[in-house]
């Protein structure tokens, strides 16, 4: 079955060269040398962010690979992509990045790899690289001013809130776009957490919140009669299994 992990924060969470968030992702392919793809199309196809991916995700722990799409290099997108156990979004803006995957084609790439019942591959992602597998979400891609983005891929139903413990603007933004219905029912998490669904009988279910840290931030939010209901869900704290090499940030 396929998975989704989405992330609270991106590069904060790729500079943590050795969190076991990074070999919870890796082991849920169940191969001992994945393949992972970096989308870097929400920062541009930035290199600095490409090239801490390659010094997270290095060659003792996987087979890691990069698509750029600002400065496309292969014909066959959608052979090249399907090839990966591990599909790895990175943050930045949302919103742009959606229409470029649209203008390539490889929204649809995703959605047929998701929905194959025999895909083993995991998307996973953190802000933007959560966002995206959701319905909408909270996003900073329209400038400083946090806005809603009610349009995403939806592979999974209902909304994603990141950086719910490290920005003063979300949850306000999140629990009035509720009680609206711009967005529905959703998640948030902290800059640290994540939360892991499969396809399992062709939608998503929920499987577990992860963290590498005790005290972690993750929640079911929704709007029930005109009021927030914040539902703290039960984290599983990952054990450091990498010995510790290289800056670790947060």
């Amino acid at each position: 079955m396929a998975h989704v992990v989405a992330s609270g924060a991106g590069k904060a969470l790729m500079e943590r060269r050795n969190d076991p968030t990074h070999d919870y992702i890796l082991e849920l392919t169940g191969k001992q040398r994945p393949r992972v793809l970096f989308v870097g199309t929400a920062t541009g196809d930035d290199p600095v962010y490409t090239l801490s991916f390659y010094q997270t995700y290095d060659s003792d722990r996987c087979a890691p690979h990069h698509l750029p799409l600002f400065h496309r290099t292969v014909d066959d997108l959608a052979g090249l992509v399907r090839g990966f156990d591990v599909i790895h979004v990175g943050g930045g803006n949302t919103a742009n990045m959606l229409d470029v995957w649209k203008r390539q084609g490889l929204d649809s790439i995703l959605r047929e790899m998701w929905e194959d019942p025999d895909s083993n591959t995991v998307f996973t992602g953190g802000s933007a690289g959560g966002i995206c597998w959701f319905e909408g979400g909270t996003t900073d891609s329209y400038g400083p001013t946090l806005q809603v983005l009610p349009e995403s891929l939806g592979f999974l139903p209902g909304s994603f809130s990141p950086h719910y413990d490290a920005e003063d603007q979300r949850q306000p933004l999140y629990h009035a776009a509720l009680r609206t219905g711009e967005l529905g029912a959703g998640y948030a998490v902290g800059n640290l957490q994540s939360v892991h669904f499969t396809n399992s009988g062709g939608s998503g279910e929920f499987v577990r919140a992860i963290s590498p840290v005790d005290d972690g931030l993750a929640l079911t939010v929704a709007a029930v009669d005109g009021q927030i209901v914040e539902t703290p869900l039960p984290i599983t704290v990952l054990a450091t299994t990498r010995a510790a090499s290289g800056t670790v940030s947060t």
